[in-house]
């Protein structure tokens, strides 16, 4: 089974979950053994692993004609596109597009992430995406998140094969209910034009039917996994803080949809009973300097640390350093990062209105709103041994067993339902 697949982030370049998830789904396909993936990044930079998926630079997809030599086209994308392939795709160019913003080798540059003119990033992408479905063979189109939509739909009217769309999130649960019209229109358009809908969690299949108005019998609930620590973040020893101060950490952007005012205002009321405890609050956003603010505010500067923001190894270090994680998401379409942290044998804390929570057991759970609750927990853990050992200990344990080889095996079964095989 042949998947042309559109993604927009890939690790070791994270900008958020996306970039993990995606390389996930693609390990858990690659290990049914019959799951040959081509992805389709806008902008990769050559470092990315290629073991699960065969990756194409759309900025190195030409869509406008150019008389160019072999050893050129080498010295320009050599590490990211061989001339082979370059001049298979100029073959299938479909259009005359050099009205376009096109370079020497009639290719469309890419900023990569999210710049200010995203929306027009997401139109190029989805233009090259034509060239690519003309010039690939393939069984069905797999977009992942709003972002590639349009590229699937795109591909979708290319090539006649069927389109699934996988919702990582939706504009609901950024903007707690305050929908960008455009996102919304591009988001609805992705799933109308979808022939299977994958969400990472129920909760966010209860919001693809309730709020995009769409059909149950196509929508499907694919929650997300966790892969095996490496042997380097492995070996990173956990401190002791017996006798120390513990730490309780926030780990993940620092925006609305996050809650990390509950995250403040929880730690306030724990340091009104002990200030033994450290919080961090590690990562970036637009509530960032507001967090900071109210910390000042509430008397509690001196016991809080905003470290920025964090990736790769950093990211284990900081959750092996922690007594205590926590995610007090307002709204979170799975959340792979308290899996993360239950793994490095961090006692975890969630909020109810998480998409995770509905596969975890060994964690506590909270309302995001109930900072009274979500103090009590945090002391809890912080003060009580045997609890801490318990949830980091069966945490483990528990999480071990969700893997994306799982995930992988799920998501063919629907792409053979899909395909009607």
């Amino acid at each position: 089974m042949k998947v042309l697949m559109f993604g927009w982030e890939y690790p070791p370049h994270v900008y958020g979950g996306l970039a993990t998830a995606n390389f996930g789904i693609s390990e858990g396909l690659h290990a049914q053994g019959d799951v040959d993936i081509t992805l389709c990044l806008p902008k990769p930079w050559g470092d990315e692993d290629h073991t699960f998926a065969h990756i194409v630079a759309m900025n190195c997809v030409p869509i406008a004609w150019r008389d160019v030599n072999y050893d050129y086209v080498k010295q320009r994308i050599g590490n990211l596109m061989s001339p082979e392939e370059y001049y298979h795709f100029r073959d299938h160019i479909y259009a005359d597009f050099n009205y376009m913003n096109v370079n020497d080798l009639g290719c469309m540059d890419f900023a990569g992430g999210y710049p200010a003119n995203l929306h027009d990033e997401i139109n190029n992408y989805s233009i090259i995406a034509g060239v690519v479905a003309r010039s690939e063979q393939f069984d069905i189109i797999h977009a992942h998140d709003w972002l590639t939509y349009p590229a699937g739909i795109f591909a979708k009217q290319v090539s006649g094969k069927p389109l699934c769309i996988h919702v990582h999130a939706t504009d609901y649960d950024r903007s707690r209910g305050h929908v960008n019209p455009t996102v919304y229109g591009i988001e609805k358009d992705g799933m109308d034009h979808a022939d299977c809908i994958m969400c990472v969690s129920d909760l966010t299949r209860n919001t693809v039917i309730n709020q995009y108005h769409q059909d149950p019998r196509k929508v499907f609930t694919v929650h997300n996994a966790v892969y095996p620590l490496s042997p380097e973040n492995e070996m990173i020893p956990r401190p002791d803080h017996t006798d120390r101060d513990k730490i309780v950490t926030f780990l993940g952007r620092i925006t609305m949809q996050k809650g990390p005012e509950y995250f403040v205002e929880a730690a306030n009321m724990v340091l009104h009973r002990t200030r033994h405890v450290r919080f961090c609050m590690a990562g970036s956003g637009d509530m960032m300097d507001q967090m900071i603010y109210l910390a000042a505010e509430r008397g509690i500067a001196d016991r809080f640390h905003f470290p920025g923001f964090m990736r790769g190894k950093q990211v284990y270090e900081c959750l092996k350093d922690s007594d205590v994680y926590v995610m007090p998401s307002v709204s979170e379409p799975f959340g792979i990062s308290p899996l993360e942290a239950m793994q490095c044998g961090t006692p975890t804390i969630i909020s109810k209105q998480s998409g995770c929570a509905e596969i975890l057991h060994n964690c506590i759970k909270v309302d995001y709103w109930d900072i009274h609750a979500l103090a009590d927990s945090i002391y809890s853990i912080c003060h009580n041994p045997s609890l801490f050992h318990y949830l980091q200990e069966e945490g483990k344990r528990e999480v071990a067993q969700i893997t994306w080889e799982k995930v992988g095996r799920w998501i063919r079964e629907l792409y053979i339902r899909t395909l009607g095989w």
